[in-house]
């Protein structure tokens, strides 16, 4: 291990390198992949297979950047720490104030999302009743500080990926004939039918592969607590490999068990793919409760990340310092911090509960979008604090290619446009707000040098 950089913190550093892999299915798995999946499977049927494979090479390539700059300096701010030091305190602000913003609107999604799940089973139930549950649940891990997060993290992990495996193995005896007898594979037979809504169609549905992949921020926050600062890239390499594996198979054999136009939106593709199937009757039953954990475990890890990053942004003076203030030992964060998040927890789940279907789904976008305003972020900010090799620049301008055109795809389909113009409009406060910022950071600069 390295020395200790200025600023970072390591006296939780108990994490191996294959715990922070785990973390980080834990994270990304959610109901982005469970559930927004048969959206873009509506929007450009079988080829949603490569727009999953080029959101994961654009994943990766993001996580390596933050992966470099965490070995080289730990920071516990993570991303907003190394955008002031690349840039400036309005690059800190802006990064830390956007991810905070759209990180509390995805957890207010995810709450939604598990809720109605629940609901499966206990459909007499209000669901905001659901909603605070799981809310309240998501506080108690929250409390329980970062150690036993990664450790409920990676059994989150293992359950999703068990319930993934659990359907290829089904999907795969459905389509030999072994159970069922009736499924047999929907096969492209030409570009046409690869992609059936043309260019346009693909363009669209990549935001939402994209958004299947939300949560590395989460594993380039807890890498400040790998034993081996260094381990961090090796960490990220195995858990995209795992996770593009993962991905890519089930939704293949999902496409491959039934037509992309008789998928529906609002159910997960998963489910809908082995509904002709025959005496798999408990299927439902268990893949509802997947979703629902991993719905759950990125909510958990959202509350974490935005906490975190809140209690940073108070110790470099960009929020109150009351959210960075640490009165009583025995909690892992400090309770304004937390009170704080709760509140956007609880705005989230009024807003997203009393908001109509669609008008939910266009600020879902707007905050996967602002993820991507971050992740390029990230990308633009690399060079200043890495020295990049030529791999490492052309790595990178093929990262950006790919993050723009998944927010421009945005733009040519009715759902997700609204989503964009959201987007600019959080970015449009925040830039205001950094704007008129702008004189009294001057102010403090000209007296913390005299």
């Amino acid at each position: 291990m390295g020395k200790k950089a200025s600023g970072a913190i390591d006296e939780t550093a108990n994490l191996t390198w294959w715990q922070l892999s785990l973390i980080g299915v834990g994270c990304i798995i959610g109901t982005g992949f469970f559930l927004a999946s048969s959206i873009a499977i509506k929007m450009t049927g079988l080829s949603v297979i490569l727009a999953f494979i080029m959101a994961a090479t654009a994943t990766f390539i993001v996580f390596e950047a933050l992966a470099k700059m965490n070995a080289k300096d730990p920071q516990k701010g993570s991303f907003r720490t190394y955008a002031k030091k690349a840039y400036g305190r309005w690059a800190g602000f802006s990064s830390g104030w956007v991810y905070w913003c759209s990180e509390i609107l995805i957890i207010g999604s995810q709450l939604t999302a598990i809720s109605l799940l629940t609901k499966f089973w206990f459909p007499n139930i209000k669901l905001w009743i659901f909603a605070s549950i799981y809310a309240a649940i998501g506080l108690i891990v929250l409390f329980i500080g970062a150690k036993a997060f990664g450790k409920l993290e990676s059994v989150f992990a293992v359950m999703k990926i068990a319930a993934i495996f659990m359907f290829i193995v089904i999907a795969v005896l459905a389509l030999t004939g072994v159970i069922g007898g009736n499924s047999k594979p929907e096969i492209p037979q030409s570009v046409n039918e690869f992609f059936p809504n043309g260019f346009i169609g693909f363009w669209s549905a990549l935001i939402f592969a994209f958004y299947a992949h939300g949560g590395i921020e989460v594993m380039s926050i807890m890498a400040i607590h790998l034993r081996n600062k260094k381990d961090a890239p090796k960490s990220g390499k195995v858990m995209l490999g795992l996770l593009g594996i993962i991905y890519v198979t089930a939704l293949s054999l999902a496409l491959l068990l039934k037509p992309y136009d008789k998928f529906k939106e609002n159910k997960s593709p998963f489910v809908e793919a082995l509904s002709s199937v025959h005496n798999i009757e408990f299927f439902p039953h268990v893949f509802t409760a997947a979703i629902i954990i991993a719905g759950f475990s990125t909510m958990s890890a959202s509350l974490f990340s935005v906490t975190t990053i809140l209690v940073t942004i108070s110790e470099n003076g960009d929020a109150p310092k009351i959210f960075s203030q640490q009165e009583k030992k025995k909690f892992k964060m400090p309770l304004p911090a937390i009170a704080l998040t709760s509140t956007g927890l609880v705005l989230s789940i009024v807003t997203s509960l009393l908001l109509p279907d669609k008008v939910y789904e266009y600020i879902t976008t707007a905050a996967a979008l602002m993820l991507l305003y971050n992740w390029l972020f990230i990308l633009v900010m690399y060079h200043r604090l890495i020295e990049p090799t030529t791999s490492d620049k052309v790595k990178r301008v093929i990262g950006m290619i790919l993050i723009v055109s998944a927010v421009s795809g945005t733009l040519f389909h009715q759902t997700s446009r609204p989503g964009f113009f959201i987007s600019l409009i959080f970015l449009a406060v925040i830039g205001s707000i950094v704007f008129f910022m702008q004189k009294r950071w001057k102010k403090e600069e000209t007296q913390n040098s005299v």
